[in-house]
């Protein structure tokens, strides 16, 4: 983790995934990040995968770098407590419904110069999740083999929550973007993020949406060829499964060369009446030809020869793995600097763990942080935020109301 927001302290109250990459992105970054929840576990405490222990792997690497208070939040006076510690540090993440206890206008009582990241479901107020938000998006129904019926074929969900994430991404900007209004103004700010509004601004800003409207209908399935440019899997000869991507003229020339197959694409320029090498909209419109020749010379090869001329020609490939696979790869992993050793992790398996996706040349990234333990720094951040003395703070353990780490 890089210290380039080490005089940053955030209130995180979160579930899920996307409250909680936005706070871990700021503590990649030396944010001092502490992430309240209900004193036996927030909603996604002990989301899968599970070890045999009943550690949740999910929540140990979403939570990296973090500290943990845990306080009892169906009390008056535990959620008395949160309130007072997002108005001493004055910046606060959460997915907490506004209409709840957590909202901006309790939270900035007295403190004018609040700032608050609270992500939503829908604009209007409804609730939403990843997976209904992707099924609203329309991308389910454009993933598929291109043989499917456009009318009857069912959707295809993907299985990484990506709106999740992006959305998460999202806060964490708009949260440097508030306090950088802050130190400009001296304004604090509310930002509301609706998860929905993730989603369907994407779709706007990719052009998919005014695709759509322009087109008066739905694009047409591709099965796992790249829309509008040349790419697609092709199977090698030993049965290896690998994408090639041509987006450029580059890209292309060194695909024909490593293929050989220089010949066989002149043919078809001379049958088609058009040139492929600088013309993304030729490559695509004669996809299924060119990706015919492409896939006659892939099959004539082992794919570690594929791989090989490929490389050495300078194209864009990559084999499929699995996520085992990948997750044992050294060039993707063990020799991969973004993953660092294991820290001393709560669940006790020890693996790579992640530093910030950011490469900061001339600065010390430094080894990853383990997650807290849920209320481990209870004790610690009420003395320091809120300035309790270890007798209160005792009275407040013995009724319940904070709790610390569990052994």
């Amino acid at each position: 983790m890089y210290q380039l927001l080490s005089d940053l302290s955030i209130i995180e109250v979160s579930s899920f995934v996307a409250s909680p990459t936005a706070g871990l992105y700021c503590a990649q970054m030396g944010a001092e990040v502490i992430r309240v929840d209900h004193k036996a576990g927030g909603l996604d405490y002990d989301r899968y995968m599970l070890t045999k222990e009943g550690w949740s792997l999910a929540w140990e690497n979403l939570n990296r770098a973090k500290k943990s208070v845990a306080l009892d939040l169906r009390s008056g006076e535990g959620r008395e407590l949160l309130l007072e510690l997002t108005r001493k540090t004055g910046q606060a993440i959460t997915n907490l419904p506004e209409q709840s206890f957590l909202s901006h206008a309790a939270m900035s009582e007295g403190r004018p110069d609040m700032v608050s990241v609270r992500i939503m479901g829908w604009h209007d107020g409804r609730q939403a999740m990843d997976f209904t938000v992707n099924a609203a998006s329309g991308y389910p129904l454009m993933t598929g083999p291109a043989e499917w019926d456009q009318e009857t074929a069912p959707p295809v969900n993907q299985v990484l929550p990506a709106w999740d994430f992006i959305t998460g991404a999202y806060c964490a900007f708009a949260m440097m973007a508030a306090i950088h209004h802050r130190t400009m103004t001296g304004e604090g700010s509310e930002v509301r993020v609706p998860l929905g509004d993730v989603g369907m601004g994407t779709l706007g800003n990719s052009g998919s949406l005014a695709e759509m409207l322009y087109r008066g209908g739905d694009r047409p399935r591709l099965g796992n060829a790249i829309w509008g440019a040349l790419g697609r899997d092709f199977i090698s000869k030993d049965g290896k499964r690998f994408m090639v991507a041509v987006l450029t003229t580059k890209q292309w020339h060194a695909m024909v060369e490593a293929f050989d197959i220089a010949e066989p694409i002149a043919a078809l320029e001379r049958e088609t009446g058009v040139e492929f090498p600088h013309s993304d909209h030729n490559r695509f419109v004669h996809r299924d030809a060119l990706f015919a020749i492409v896939q006659g010379a892939a099959g004539a090869l082992d794919y570690a020869a594929i791989a090989e001329r490929l490389a050495a020609a300078g194209a864009t490939f990559e084999r499929y793995r699995t996520m085992y696979e990948a997750s044992t790869d050294p060039d993707l992993v063990t020799n991969n600097p973004l993953f660092g050793p294991s820290p001393k992790n709560p669940s006790g398996f020890a693996y790579p763990a992640t530093r910030s996706f950011a490469n900061i040349p001339g600065r010390e990234a430094g080894d990853p942080l383990p997650a807290p333990l849920l209320g481990q720094h209870s004790e610690e951040v009420l003395a320091e935020r809120l300035a309790l003395s270890s007798g209160a703070i005792g009275k407040l353990i013995d009724a319940g109301i904070v709790a610390t780490a569990r052994a």
